[in-house]
This record gives structure tokens, sequence and C-alpha cells, in this order.
């Protein structure tokens, strides 16, 4: 049990207190070296859990969904990754327009003032970590605490919408919330219907 609690409180707020970090680092240090050392923090707390899973929990990395993909898996990547390029999104930054609330701008002009291979590291560091800690570990480890799968859902997108605010603004944060809720949903499917 101990391990769980432990390894939830590293997945849930870990990515969060990064970015509480990067917003007190604003202005005070370059911005490469300030996303730099927060790619960094997020692979120390990837590790961490990873070795919680390994080490303390003596479980395979397979019971938090990591095993070698399929063919099929990366289809499914790529045509869930079309949807939000394509749909989602589009249809949400309208709504935020259409409801008065500020979108990604904030987050997006402080991005820019960064190199294009430091932004493709980002992303690939921060999504890979990301669906390991709050789509993996979270929703597997909270599903035997509660019980419910879909509780785990909603708690660990929960806390995946508070961890972008810091850097994105509160309106971006709900919607990375409803993101995670159908990241998650998509997850448990995955895991029992395939």
């Amino acid at each position: 049990m101990i391990p769980k609690i432990v390894g939830l409180i590293i997945a849930l707020f870990g990515p969060g207190m990064v970015g509480l970090a990067g917003e007190k680092l604003v202005g005070k240090v370059a911005p490469l070296a300030e996303n730099i050392a927060a790619q960094i923090a997020l692979l120390l707390i990837l590790s961490a859990v990873l070795a919680i899973v390994a080490r303390w929990e003596n479980r395979p990395l397979a019971s938090i969904g990591i095993r070698p993909p399929k063919l099929s898996s990366v289809v499914w990547g790529l045509l869930l990754a079309a949807f939000f390029v394509f749909v989602y999104s589009p249809a949400l930054l309208w709504v935020m327009k259409r409801l008065g609330q500020g979108g990604f701008e904030a987050g997006l002009s402080r991005l820019a003032l960064l190199p294009g291979w430091d932004r493709v590291l980002a992303v690939l560091i921060g999504g890979t970590v990301e669906e390991v800690l709050y789509r993996g570990f979270a929703i597997e480890r909270l599903s035997l605490l509660t019980g419910s799968y879909w509780m785990a859902a909603f708690v660990s997108s929960l806390a995946f919408g508070l961890a972008h605010g810091p850097f994105w603004g509160w309106a971006p944060a709900l919607v990375t919330t409803v993101s995670g809720l159908l990241l998650s949903g998509f997850y448990i499917w995955r895991r029992f219907y395939e």
C-alpha cells in the first residue's frame, strides 16, 4: 500500500510542482535553461515512479501499461493525434474564444523563445512522461485503491489539468483536464477491450 501512495503522490503532484517551480524562475533564468531543468526534473520524476514499480512494488512495467508497441498501437496513436490536432483542439479553441477565455497564447509565446530542437525534446519528454504518470501509473494504482477505473481516470485527469495551470493558464488547464479524460477513456478502452 505504501509504495502505491508514495508513487501516486510523486506521479500526480510532481509535474505540477515542476510547473510551479518554473513559474518562479520566469525572468530569473534564461528560458532555455528553465526548460532544460524542467525536462530533467520530469525525467527524474518518471525514473522515481518506474523504480517504485520495478523495485519497491516488484511488479513488471506492464502493470502500468508499458509494453512493446504493436502496429495497432502506432496506428491508434496516429489516429488519436490527428483527432486532437484537427478536430478537438480547433473546436475547443473556438469555444474558449466564444466564452471570452484566453487560450494557449501566453504559453506558446514563452515556447517561441526556445530553439526548435528544445521544443521537440520538450514535447517528446513531456508527452511520454505524462502518459506514463497520469494514464499508466495513476490510473492503474488509483483503480486498485478505489475499485474503479473511471474514478481513477477522473482523479488522474484532474491532476493532469491542474499540473498544466501554472504554465498555460487556468482556462487552458480546464481544457487539458477534458483532454485528460478523453485520453484516460482511450487508455481504459485499449486496456480492456482490445
